[in-house]
């Protein structure tokens, strides 16, 4: 039987929403397969065939051979099966071809509800696909909801998917509210056992503020200047190091910026938290010297073994080298690997004088 009015709305389909044909028609075949068999009430199992060089539909009502009792009235048995065809064999599948009463209202309808059904999922399919090519990045949103467990829901501009940003991924002492346009990083996309894709988002990631650099440090995306690593406390501070391969490239004032124009824009956006940039160094107590900023360092003692550093810094140093709550001595072991155990002077001398004593008491 001719339809080719649905064909031709296929080909349509196909080049506006950019679905697969043959996906399509895969899947037409099946809805037409079952549509017929609820309106006819054949029994038997139906495949359907869509040929798109002609035009047409054919049903097939059909049977598998099987060895002993038919089981169901998708089974024939052998001897049923060679009356209709004297050579036929177990395994084989018997029917006939057979017609809908009414092919153009059951294909009418089934169309319409596959061709939905196809359209919606190609949409998210194809937002899906831009999302997942999105992770790493910032995008501008809009905040949506804010629930009252603190979760917001975002809407991610120019996409039609909701972005997910959990009180953990969120700034400390934030307050979004709805109506708000912020960026928000890309983490990953999940989708749920019920099949629903979520974007999983973030503002106070790492990564939320490595990309600010990028956008505003021209040598950063260039690759003149690399961030060699970047850690956060977010709401607080940050700290990235940095270095470049050219020794006439300056990737510290390259990240601060004409009279701190570029490193000041990022700390606006991040809402005046402190942010750290240092200059990476190959020689780890340099490195942890420079992590420790903006505190004085007097001494590193390294343990390379274990990756344990003591620092001794001034008496009046102690409180700005650990940091409120040990922010900052906790984002300098971070930053270069090593555990830091600071110390100020005072305590220093007395703990070297001690090891020095208990070394002369094992000598004698």
């Amino acid at each position: 039987m001719k339809n080719r009015e649905l064909f031709l709305a296929l080909d349509q389909i196909e080049n506006e929403y950019k679905i697969d044909k043959q996906l399509l028609i895969s899947s037409l075949e099946a809805g037409l397969a079952s549509a017929f068999k609820k309106e006819s009430g054949e029994s038997r199992a139906v495949a359907v065939r869509m040929n798109p060089e002609n035009y047409t539909i054919e049903f097939f009502a059909y049977q598998k051979v099987v060895e002993g009792e038919p089981q169901d009235d998708n089974e024939l048995s052998l001897e049923e099966a060679r009356d209709i065809k004297p050579d036929a064999e177990i395994g084989e599948l018997i029917g006939e071809v057979v017609s809908p009463d009414d092919l153009s209202r059951i294909a009418a309808q089934t169309a319409k509800q596959v061709i939905t059904q196809r359209i919606n999922e190609a949409k998210r399919e194809q937002v899906m696909s831009e999302m997942n090519e999105k992770e790493g990045e910032l995008m501008q949103a809009v905040v949506r909801r804010v629930e009252p467990t603190g979760t917001v829901s975002v809407e991610i501009v120019g996409t039609q998917m909701e972005g997910i940003l959990t009180t953990g991924e969120q700034v400390r002492g934030e307050r979004l509210s709805v109506g708000d346009k912020i960026k928000v990083y890309i983490k990953k996309v999940r989708t749920d056992s019920k099949g629903t894709s979520r974007v999983m988002v973030s503002r106070a990631c790492a990564g939320f503020v490595r990309k600010l650099f990028e956008i505003e440090v021209p040598e950063i995306r260039s690759n003149l200047v690399k961030i060699k690593n970047i850690v956060r406390e977010a709401g607080l501070r940050t700290k990235l190091s940095v270095y470049s391969d050219d020794p006439n490239i300056d990737s510290i004032g390259s990240c601060i910026g004409p009279k701190g124009s570029r490193v000041n824009a990022i700390i606006n956006e991040l809402n005046g938290e402190k942010v750290d940039v240092i200059l990476y160094s190959s020689n780890p107590s340099e490195y942890i010297v420079r992590a420790l900023s903006p505190a004085k360092v007097l001494l590193v003692q390294l343990n390379e073994t274990d990756a344990q550093a003591r620092v001794v810094v001034p008496d009046d140093k102690l409180s700005l080298a650990i940091g409120k709550g040990g922010q900052n001595a906790k984002l300098a072991a971070k930053l270069t690997g090593y555990k830091i155990d600071v110390k100020p002077y005072s305590e220093a001398v007395a703990i070297l004088s001690e090891e020095e004593s208990e070394e002369e008491s094992s000598e004698e």
